[in-house]
């Protein structure tokens, strides 16, 4: 991946609905999600959907097919598995990284309310 097209689907996740669509189609895996189905679940209108649909799909993000009359819609895991890798390219200067520089599950904590 290169830095224009890091920079192109960098910004179409740069939005509440585009994140949430991803990332919905991440957890459906390799069947995806039909196009009803996403707005369904996102509560988001079937006009806005097609938008943010098309813009995820030009990124590379996402890829569609046909399915009888339905538009089945997938994450692109190859493109999001490059895109990652760009961002941690070189990561620790090349170097192991140190395990407080390291992701683990700590990281990926669900955010939420925090409770005193």
């Amino acid at each position: 991946m290169n830095s224009p097209a890091a920079v192109e689907a960098l910004g179409a996740l740069a939005q509440e609905h585009r994140l949430a669509l991803f990332r919905l189609l991440v957890q459906a895996g390799g069947e995806g999600m039909p196009a009803g189905a996403i707005a369904q679940e996102l509560g988001i209108p079937n006009s806005s959907l097609s938008f943010h649909l098309a813009h995820l799909t030009r990124a590379g993000l996402i890829q569609q097919r046909r399915e009888g009359r339905s538009l089945i819609y997938t994450a692109d895991y190859d493109a999001m598995n490059a895109l990652v890798g760009f961002l941690m390219e070189n990561c620790c200067g090349g170097t192991t990284c140190a395990p407080e520089n390291t992701c683990g599950a700590d990281a990926a904590q669900p955010q939420g309310k925090v409770s005193a």
